[in-house]
This record gives structure tokens, sequence and C-alpha cells, in this order.
């Protein structure tokens, strides 16, 4: 019997990039997924046609509103992936508070309404859950030009934790997955090919990773096998954070 059979499995962002390839690998382990997506339609619909017992649904996961109404039609989540993400890149005396308050509220605060909202539909009562929370290893290291963006995926890191410790006895488990440099639409928007190579000069395994790498470890953390693990930061970057 696959790992998730009769699970639903919530991956915000989830139509391409990262988001793609998690929606794609819990599928594969039988999770009903639901596409969640903001403003691209197509790409959302698109994978989710490509995947067995599927569906898209337009949310702006930022919307408390919005999360509570796309979660009561969906019914119940038993798996939840926090992937949706934005960047607004500058630096701190260039940067505006729309750049910061927006992009914590993308990042950061849409965490806060997708989790309480999944575990109250049904995974306390259930006594299983899964969360994964995407962050990044600039959460950990910080970035030149990303203080707000390093600030949300550091509170990211730190919201997982507490929800861990939180919910562990409801045998919820709650996790975060901290990529490296991964080509995908949001990298390439922020990311020169002068900056990602002198990253890939700093990386140990000497290449890009890929959207499919991230996605294992975060369908292995979703799995039955990962029940005894939360409260952790996995980082898939090569060997970056080091």
């Amino acid at each position: 019997m696959p790992d998730l059979d009769g699970k639903t499995a919530l991956v915000t962002g989830g139509g391409k990039g990262i988001g793609r390839a998690i929606s794609q690998a819990l599928a594969g382990m039988g999770a009903r997924v639901v596409v969640n997506y903001r403003s691209d339609r197509s790409a959302a619909e698109e994978t989710a046609a490509s995947l067995p017992d599927a569906t898209a649904h337009q949310a702006d996961v930022s919307d408390p509103a919005q999360v509570e109404a796309m979660v009561k039609a969906i019914g119940r989540v038993d798996v939840l992936v926090n992937n949706a993400g934005a960047v607004r890149d500058k630096l701190l005396i260039q940067m505006s508070p729309a750049d910061w308050e927006d992009l914590i509220r993308t990042d950061l605060s849409s965490a806060f309404a997708t989790t309480k909202a999944a575990i109250m539909s049904g995974m306390m009562r259930a006594r299983w859950g899964r969360i994964v929370n995407i962050t990044s290893i600039v959460g950990m290291m910080g970035n030149a030009g990303q203080s707000n963006y390093a600030a949300a995926k550091a509170g990211l890191i730190g919201f997982t934790k507490s929800i861990a410790r939180e919910y562990g006895s409801r045998n919820i488990t709650c996790n975060a997955v901290a990529p490296g440099y991964v080509r995908t639409d949001l990298t390439t928007k922020s990311m020169t090919d002068v900056m990602v190579g002198e990253m890939l000069k700093l990386t140990p395994i000497s290449r890009e990773g890929t959207a499919d790498e991230v996605a294992a470890t975060v369908a292995f953390l979703c799995s039955q096998r990962a029940g005894y693990i939360t409260g952790q930061v996995i980082a898939v970057d090569g060997g970056l954070s080091l």
C-alpha cells in the first residue's frame, strides 16, 4: 500500500518549480494532492491534471480568510507543505516598508494561516499529521540584499520548531527543508549567472540542486517512516551551508 494512501496533501504554490515536484512526489505516494496557487492558474491546473486524483485550488495563502475557505472546501488536510513564497531583493536602504511587509506576509505569515487551519481541520482529531515548511539556507546564513527574505525564512525555522513542540504529542510532525540553489522561475528572477557561479564555487558538490532532490526529502518527511523526526531543518544544498 502506498505510504500516503487515503491522505489529503495540500501543497501551497504547488503548480510549478519545487512545488510541482513536491506535488508529483506526494501523488506518487498515494496522496490526493491539492495544488494551491495564487495567480498562475494554468500551471496549477496542468500539474493537477498530470496527477491521479489531484485538484487545483486558488487562494492567496497570505490572507487567513482565503486559507480558511480553502481548507473548509478541501475538508481535511493530512499533509501540509508550505512552499508558497516570493522574493523582493533590495539592499536595506533601498527597501520600502511594502517590500518588507509583503514579503513577510507571503513567506512567513502564510504558514501561520495554513498550519493553523490544517491542524484544526482534522490533524488533531486524527492524531496524525505531517507538516513540512520550505525555508532556505538564506534563513540560516543570511544574504546581502535579502534581509526581508532571510528574516521570513529564519522566522519559518523558529515557527517549525515551535509547532513541533506544541503538537508532537498528537503525532503531528513539523519539519523544515532548506534548499540551496535550485534553478526555478523564482531564483532566475533574483540571481544573475555571475551570482550563481559564485555560489556554486562555494558548494562542495559543485553543481545546482534539482527540484526533484528537494521533493524527495519532503516526501520522506511526509512518510510513515519519518514518524520520529520532528522540529528538524534539513539543508538540501550540496553542502553550501557548511
